[in-house]
Formats: structure tokens, C-alpha cells, sequence
């Protein structure tokens, strides 16, 4: 039995070395394959139940393979945006189809090298979709993270423009402290088109500044300021009015285009004093609009109190000096960003920057023990444990690396050393084989 076990051994031998120079082969050829983890080979002996103390029975060798899933490659600097790596432990989700909630097509990878195709889907060189969970218009992620069916595929193409209308207008002005009050400022009545500001009638206006506004359809529209230096030391007639008063709702007791009037107060230093001020400037304006767009809701940044950081009432001229209005028209698609916390943002031509999608990162406890598919990528198995998918950077998920690839990590001058030593380990045992059989020949020729 022991010469016919050598010769068996010699075959098992033949095998293994033939499986491992599969894995070697297999690691030299994806040298440069974006996220590939090197597999390498696992040597085990094989024992038959005869061995004992008194007698052996060659069981030979049998290899297996163990791809070390859990390695970081190097990572590679890239020109696109949406070339992705991973800095850490974790998988991005992909599927085979593009097909919204379809769960049996899931894989996990960590090739990033994400592109577009002809639909605006972002996939990678193995041809995988790249799933996130969608944001909504608030900005809020979906609590159900957990649920592989909420991922969808990423469409960056598919993203519409929108517009963004005006909610917070924030302004630097001074008006002069020396002004002299209007000699018909006895006479001032808001609620009157012969002694108010916004008829165009009545009193003009010491200081006007018209500001540009935007409406929920992208609309450009117009708000204008006015004020009236008083009689009262230190205070300041506003009035707040769209000079087209024809396409809104008018609210009593305001006219003439009013959305809001008061008294602007300072300090003695010159500082704004919001708590004089009237709580109609303090507080949002609303103008219904009444042709097609929706109502508006600004508020008015004044400053902060008794700070010079806004109004001011200084004996100088009086003028603006900044304005920032939020709100934007319609714009369209140019672009995308991913930053290292998964967050896919969209950048419109309006400046607008709306995130769209938020990449989450799935881990398990044993990665190594994972199924690998075709596309370097890979499935859940029993050895791998259930995933958890958590936010890039939390739960011991790493971060996500934008413009960069993870590279293979396979390194040549071993792959080269184990190529060498199981191709001799091959025709080592080619020569038990040998040997073997010309015993077996030596025994037959005893009988003759």
C-alpha cells in the first residue's frame, strides 16, 4: 500500500500546486485591477484513518484558496470626481441591474471606478450600479438604512434643475445721523397714499434702495426699502413695498404694495436697537403672490443688536454697503461632488448645491469569508457574517476617499518568489510519481 499512497500523494501534490499556480496566475494578471484583493494559496495535509505509531499510509496534500478580502490597497490619485476608494473597512453597494429595490442583485465591492454610462447611471468597469439611498428635499437621510430595498441606483444625469426662491435677505447700510427730518414728517401716514413712501405721492423717501428677490418659480422680482428720518431722535420710518403692486395680495391696512412697516431704531453709539424696533420689520414678511408662483416668506436681517454689524446710524452718508439675498433661478445639472462622507451633492449652473444621495458603507465581521463574484466583487455567505451598513466614517466603517482609487494589492516580487517555488513543488512531485511507478515496475518484473 505505501508505494500506491506515494503515488497517490504525488497526484494530490500535482493538484495543489496546479490550484495554487491558478491563484498566482490569477494575482499577476489583476495587478492592475482597480480594488482587486490578492488570494492566495492555503496548504493543508491530507490523513488517512490508517496512520498509526506502528504504521503510515501517505494521505498527500490538498490546497485552498483565502483572498485576503480585509487588505488595504494603495491608493491612487484620479481627475474624475466620481472615482471613488474606501480608506478603512467596508464595501459600497452595487447592483447587476439598475432596477430600483431589487435585492437579489446586490453585491459589494470596492473597484470605485464609478462613470456614468449612456443613461446617467454611475457604474464601474465591471459594468456593477453604484446604490445609494436617496435625500429628500429637506435634507434628511431615510432612518430605514438597514434595508437593502430603499438603495437605489445613482443617476446623475437624471437630476432636474430646480430653483430656489427667496426666504433671507441680509443687509449693511448706514443712514445718515445728521439727516434732517422731512418737513412734512408731522404728516406721515403709512396707511395714506398722499403722506406715505411706497405711492410715489406722497413723501419721498430720505434713503430708497431696491432689492432683487427670487420666486419659487425662479422668477425675478423686486422689494423695495424706504425710509424717513423722524422727528423722534434716533428713529427711522420703513416702509417695505413691491413697486408692481398688481400680482400679489394686498394685506390691510397696508396700500400701495406694502408688505411691512415700522420703526427702525438705534443706540446713541450709532448701533441698531432691535428691541425699539418694530416687530413687524423683526419678524418674516409674506407676500401671496397671484400669478402662479407661491407664496414668499422672507425674513429681514437688521443686524444684531447693539452691534454695528448691520444697520448703523453713523454722520456719514447714507448708503449701502452689502446685500446678500439667498434664493436662485432655474438651473440645470453641472455636475457632481461626493464628499468623504458619502454625501452625492449636485451642483447646478445657478450655484445652487442640493444633496441628492447619501452613500453608505456595509461592513462585516469577517470580509475574508465573503463569496467572490465576477466584477471583483463579492456576496454574503455564512463565514462572512450578516453585514452592517453604517455612514462612512461611523460604526467602524471607513471613509470615503473622492478623486482616488484603491489599488490592487497584489505585489509582483512575491507573486514572482511563489511562482518559482510552486512550479518546483509541481515537479517535485511529478518526481514521486516517477519514482513511484518505477517501483510498481521493479515489483511486476519480480512476478515474471
Amino acid at each position: 500500500m505505501s508505494v500506491v499512497g506515494a503515488l497517490l500523494a504525488g497526484v494530490t501534490g500535482l493538484n495543489a500546486n496546479s490550484n495554487a499556480l491558478g491563484m498566482i496566475s490569477d494575482n499577476i494578471v489583476n495587478v492592475n485591477t482597480v480594488g482587486y484583493k490578492a488570494t492566495r494559496a492555503r496548504f493543508s495535509t491530507l490523513v488517512t484513518e490508517a496512520s498509526s505509531s506502528a504504521q503510515f499510509s501517505p494521505g498527500g496534500v490538498q490546497s485552498g484558496p483565502q483572498t485576503l478580502v480585509d487588505q488595504q490597497g494603495l491608493l491612487q490619485s484620479s481627475d474624475s470626481a466620481t472615482d471613488l476608494a474606501i480608506v478603512g473597512s467596508g464595501f459600497f453597494v452595487v447592483g447587476t441591474s439598475n432596477a430600483p429595490g431589487n435585492t437579489s442583485a446586490v453585491q459589494f465591492t470596492r473597484a470605485g471606478s464609478f462613470t456614468p454610462d449612456a443613461d446617467g447611471f454611475l457604474k464601474n468597469a465591471a459594468g456593477l450600479f453604484l446604490r445609494g439611498v436617496p435625500i429628500d428635499p429637506q435634507g434628511n437621510i431615510p432612518n430605514n438604512l438597514g434595508d437593502l430595498s430603499v438603495f437605489q441606483a445613482i443617476n446623475v444625469s437624471g437630476l432636474t434643475g430646480t430653483a430656489k426662491a427667496t426666504t433671507s435677505i441680509s443687509l449693511r447700510a448706514n443712514l445718515q445721523a445728521s439727516q434732517t427730518p422731512n418737513p412734512l414728517i408731522a404728516s406721515y401716514d403709512p396707511t395714506n397714499s398722499t403722506f406715505n413712501m411706497a405711492s410715489g405721492t406722497g413723501l419721498n423717501p430720505d434713503f430708497i434702495r431696491t432689492i432683487p428677490i427670487i420666486d419659487s418659480q425662479g422668477g425675478t422680482r423686486s422689494l423695495t426699502l424706504g425710509f424717513l428720518k423722524t422727528a423722534t431722535p434716533n428713529q427711522w420710518d420703513v416702509e417695505v413695498y413691491v413697486p408692481s403692486p398688481s400680482n400679489f395680495t394686498l394685506v390691510p391696512p397696508h396700500v400701495d404694495g406694502q408688505v411691512a412697516v415700522g420703526t427702525l431704531a438705534f443706540n446713541q453709539d450709532g448701533t441698531v436697537d432691535l428691541t425699539t424696533t418694530s416687530a413687524e420689520l423683526k419678524n418674516p414678511i409674506n407676500i401671496s403672490w397671484t400669478d402662479g408662483a407661491a407664496p414668499s416668506t422672507i425674513s429681514f436681517d437688521w443686524g444684531t443688536d447693539k452691534k454695528a454689524d448691520g444697520f448703523t446710524q453713523f454722520n456719514s452718508l447714507s448708503t449701502l454697503l452689502s446685500s446678500t439675498v439667498d434664493g436662485a433661478v432655474f438651473g440645470n445639472v453641472s455636475g457632481v461632488k461626493i464628499d468623504d462622507g458619502g454625501k452625492v451633492t449636485a451642483l447646478f449652473d445657478n450655484g445652487l448645491i442640493t444633496d441628492v444621495f447619501q452613500l453608505p458603507i456595509v461592513t462585516f465581521q469577517n470580509p475574508n469569508g465573503l463569496i467572490r463574484k465576477n466584477g471583483n466583487a463579492f456576496v454574503q455567505s455564512p463565514e462572512s457574517g450578516t453585514f452592517n451598513i453604517q455612514i462612512p466614517g461611523t460604526g467602524g466603517a471607513g471613509r470615503i476617499s473622492p478623486s482616488n482609487l484603491e489599488g490592487s494589492t497584489v505585489d509582483l516580487g512575491t507573486e514572482f518568489t511563489q511562482l518559482i517555488t510552486t512550479q518546483r513543488a509541481f515537479s517535485a512531485a511529478t518526481r514521486i510519481i516517477t519514482t513511484a511507478d518505477e517501483m510498481l515496475d521493479e515489483l511486476n518484473r519480480v512476478k515474471r
